[in-house]
């Protein structure tokens, strides 16, 4: 996990590393360790305070639609679930489903920007990047159905 110079994640470390700081504008983040502004808010989630996780406070990178579809991903509460297409028209681009997919796969920040809650028109899980059992057990743990 990265952190910026104010205590905000820029990246989770849910991939490479270049990769996640690239829409990153801010100054280079430096390794360290986490603030308790991080941790507390992990520890809680992890001992089943299921909206802990948006108490971490976030650099949210980048512009367009890809950061509204993450500001609209950060605003669903645990335990719930929308579609690609909801997600999108929550983002402000109704018929861009596609792109809130591509949105969710280049998100920095999972799990604290959620794209685990992003499931597919029919109620499937879909895709996510860190395995379908890691999001079946994310979306467990908050109460969402998982079936």
């Amino acid at each position: 996990m990265v952190v910026d110079e104010r205590g905000r994640v820029v990246a989770s470390g849910f991939g490479p590393l270049g990769e996640l700081l690239a829409p990153y504008d801010g100054p280079p983040p430096r390794p360290g360790p986490l603030p308790d502004t991080v941790l507390g808010p992990i520890e809680r989630y992890l001992s089943g305070e299921r909206d802990a996780l948006a108490d971490v406070p976030l650099a949210m990178p980048g512009g367009g639609f890809q950061r509204d579809a993450w500001i609209a991903l950060h605003a669903v509460p645990a335990g719930g679930t929308i579609s690609y297409a909801e997600l999108a028209t929550r983002a402000g681009s109704p018929a861009a489903a596609r792109a809130a997919g591509t949105a969710c796969a280049r998100n920095p920040l999972a799990p604290f920007v959620p794209c685990h809650r992003v499931v597919r028109a029919d109620g499937s899980l879909g895709g996510y990047g860190f395995g379908l059992e890691v999001k079946r057990r994310l979306l467990s743990h908050e109460g969402a159905s998982t079936d």
